[in-house]
Protein backbone atom coordinates (compact mmCIF):
# COMPACT_ATOMS: atom_id res chain seq x y z
CA UNK A 1 0.00 0.00 0.00
CA UNK A 2 1.59 3.27 -0.89
CA UNK A 3 0.66 6.94 -0.40
CA UNK A 4 -1.59 7.03 -2.91
CA UNK A 5 -3.87 4.00 -3.52
CA UNK A 6 -6.32 4.15 -6.77
CA UNK A 7 -9.09 5.10 -4.32
CA UNK A 8 -7.18 7.94 -3.68
CA UNK A 9 -6.29 9.04 -7.35
CA UNK A 10 -10.22 8.25 -8.24
CA UNK A 11 -11.32 11.08 -5.08
CA UNK A 12 -8.76 13.60 -6.66
CA UNK A 13 -10.10 12.95 -10.14
CA UNK A 14 -13.44 13.90 -8.56
CA UNK A 15 -12.41 17.06 -6.78
CA UNK A 16 -10.57 18.07 -9.85
CA UNK A 17 -13.69 17.64 -11.82
CA UNK A 18 -15.76 19.38 -9.56
CA UNK A 19 -13.00 22.10 -8.80
CA UNK A 20 -12.46 22.88 -12.70
CA UNK A 21 -15.43 21.34 -14.73
CA UNK A 22 -14.81 19.14 -17.83
CA UNK A 23 -14.65 21.97 -20.13
CA UNK A 24 -12.17 23.54 -18.89
CA UNK A 25 -10.06 20.05 -18.49
CA UNK A 26 -10.44 19.67 -21.98
CA UNK A 27 -8.94 22.89 -23.45
CA UNK A 28 -5.74 22.86 -20.77
CA UNK A 29 -5.91 19.08 -22.35
CA UNK A 30 -5.45 20.29 -25.65
CA UNK A 31 -3.53 23.05 -24.61
CA UNK A 32 -0.98 20.69 -23.12
CA UNK A 33 -1.11 18.60 -26.42
CA UNK A 34 0.02 21.53 -28.41
CA UNK A 35 2.30 22.76 -26.73
CA UNK A 36 4.16 19.22 -25.92
CA UNK A 37 4.01 19.43 -30.53
CA UNK A 38 5.47 22.56 -30.82
CA UNK A 39 8.35 21.54 -28.77
CA UNK A 40 8.87 18.63 -30.61
CA UNK A 41 8.71 19.77 -33.63
CA UNK A 42 11.00 22.70 -32.46
CA UNK A 43 13.22 20.33 -31.04
CA UNK A 44 13.68 18.34 -34.70
CA UNK A 45 13.61 21.38 -36.31
CA UNK A 46 16.87 22.31 -34.66
CA UNK A 47 18.59 18.67 -35.00
CA UNK A 48 17.90 19.19 -39.31
CA UNK A 49 19.72 22.67 -39.27
CA UNK A 50 23.13 22.50 -39.74
CA UNK A 51 24.75 24.76 -37.29
CA UNK A 52 25.39 28.30 -38.41
CA UNK A 53 29.18 28.91 -39.23
CA UNK A 54 30.97 31.58 -37.12
CA UNK A 55 31.59 35.14 -38.57
CA UNK A 56 35.10 35.94 -39.33
CA UNK A 57 36.46 37.91 -36.19
CA UNK A 58 37.09 41.55 -36.90
CA UNK A 59 39.62 42.50 -35.59
CA UNK A 60 40.76 46.10 -34.77
CA UNK A 61 43.38 47.63 -32.76
CA UNK A 62 42.17 50.64 -30.19
CA UNK A 63 43.92 53.39 -30.42
CA UNK A 64 45.18 55.14 -27.50
CA UNK A 65 42.77 57.38 -25.93
CA UNK A 66 44.45 61.48 -25.85
CA UNK A 67 43.00 62.50 -22.45
CA UNK A 68 43.73 65.66 -20.60
CA UNK A 69 45.25 65.49 -17.19
CA UNK A 70 42.23 66.74 -14.64
CA UNK A 71 42.32 69.98 -13.06
CA UNK A 72 40.42 71.95 -10.36
CA UNK A 73 39.16 74.03 -12.87
CA UNK A 74 37.70 71.07 -14.89
CA UNK A 75 36.06 69.43 -12.22
CA UNK A 76 33.94 72.67 -10.90
CA UNK A 77 32.84 73.01 -14.97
Amino acid sequence: MGIFDWKHWVVILIVVVLVFGTKKLKNLGSDLGETIKGFRRAMNEDEKTPPAAEPPAIEKKAEPASAAPLTEDALKK
